[in-house]
């Protein structure tokens, strides 16, 4: 697991190779501009950033496709950590498209092609 500044899609290749093949699971804090990537499961990467104070309505789990970069499949919104009745996201997706926005702008900042 590995909290990132920056990152190249090289450096995100290879760790998507390593584990999954074609895709490297991340979870975006919106509140605080934290990109964690390189974990097994979304929930090891919440689990890291809950222990780093920060807050659980913040946190998303997204799926990271390398060879997708520049398209709009790069990201996938996907995760069981991201089914929050309470803020009326009731699925697995980011149903909300301000904070699918948040999640694109911060994975473009930490994301060099």
């Amino acid at each position: 697991m590995k909290e990132i500044e920056t990152i190249t899609i090289e450096e995100l290749s290879v760790m998507a190779e390593s584990l999954y093949g074609d895709f490297v699971k991340a979870v975006v804090d919106v509140g605080s501009g934290i990109l964690v990537v390189d974990a097994e499961l979304h929930v090891d990467e919440e689990a890291y950033l809950l222990g780093k104070g920060s807050l659980q309505q913040h946190l998303w789990g997204i799926n990271l496709y390398p060879l997708k970069y520049g398209t709009v499949d790069f990201i996938e919104f996907d995760s069981m950590i991201n089914i929050r009745p309470r803020q009326q996201n009731r699925s697995r997706n980011v149903e909300d498209e301000a904070i699918r926005n948040l999640i694109s702008e911060l994975v473009q900042k930490k994301i060099k092609g």
